[in-house]
């Protein structure tokens, strides 16, 4: 595991593209800032400049180019062939998107800080203000990354499952960004149409972990689940994602 690892971060470290979003991540940021105004200045601290829906979208298109141009060019074949099971390379390929991932979070982390120290987009805020929770507003910060992380991660599962149905990376990129950005909004008028008791636990509701961390009041009423609920689904369905995803890999014909 730990050679199959090594060869899929040196691929991944080797490829440009993932290496181009993270201005690209740093110049949204910034646009969203603008958007929001000085008088959202603690709500985008917390949320790092609303850095969740960049984020996923920046992992959408990065993971799903990733999976696809291997199988596309048919390169997973020498993949395989030095790998000792295809299992191996499944979680390979997940553990490294998951790096990934967190590099983008913490690249978010610091792109806060700086434009904090240099308030040129927003006013600037005390980092021991108390803000949501009960919390100063650098704790709320770390801990909504923390939450996003375990959001993003359900994100990289479904990516993972759906890249190893789908070759097309044009194809999976675009279902892969309709489930994550329209999900949610779909959950929300399967919820309003009645059932909510079973309903609410539908897997495009769980998108909404992030969000309701950081606007319980507002997003508690379209999740109709706690934040403890929304935080259980979000981790089962990424398990389940996972194991399905690496079950459709090995059945997977190249």
């Amino acid at each position: 595991m730990k050679e199959q690892l090594s060869r899929e971060g040196y691929k991944f470290y080797h490829q440009r593209l993932p290496w181009l979003m993270l201005p690209v991540l740093f110049v949204l940021m910034i646009a969203l800032g603008i958007a929001m105004g000085r008088s959202y200045s603690r709500l985008l601290v917390m949320t790092c400049y609303d850095s969740s829906a960049i984020i996923m979208l920046l992992l959408v298109i990065v993971g799903s180019t990733s999976y696809s141009t291997e199988f596309q060019n048919r390169t997973i074949l020498a993949t395989l062939y030095h790998a000792p099971g295809r299992a191996v390379v499944f979680w390979a390929k997940f553990l490294v998107l998951l790096s990934y991932n967190c590099l983008l979070h913490l690249a978010a982390l610091v792109f806060t800080v700086l434009l904090n120290l240099v308030p040129i987009v927003n006013a600037r805020v005390a980092w021991l203000q108390v803000y949501q929770y009960g919390q100063p507003l650098v704790v709320n910060m770390l801990a909504t990354t923390g939450v996003d992380l375990v959001t993003s991660g359900l994100i990289l599962s479904l990516l993972c499952l759906m890249s190893c149905l789908i070759n097309s990376n044009s194809v999976v990129i675009a279902v892969n960004a309709i489930l994550v950005f329209m999900g949610s909004g779909f959950s929300a008028n399967l919820l309003n149409a009645g059932l909510t008791t079973v309903v609410r636990w539908n897997p495009f509701n769980m998108l909404n972990l992030t969000n309701q961390y950081y606007n319980y009041a507002t997003y508690h009423l379209t999740t109709h689940l706690t934040n403890g609920q929304l935080l259980g689904g979000t981790l089962a369905y990424l398990l389940l994602f996972l194991f399905l995803g690496n079950w459709a890999f090995a059945k997977k014909h190249f």
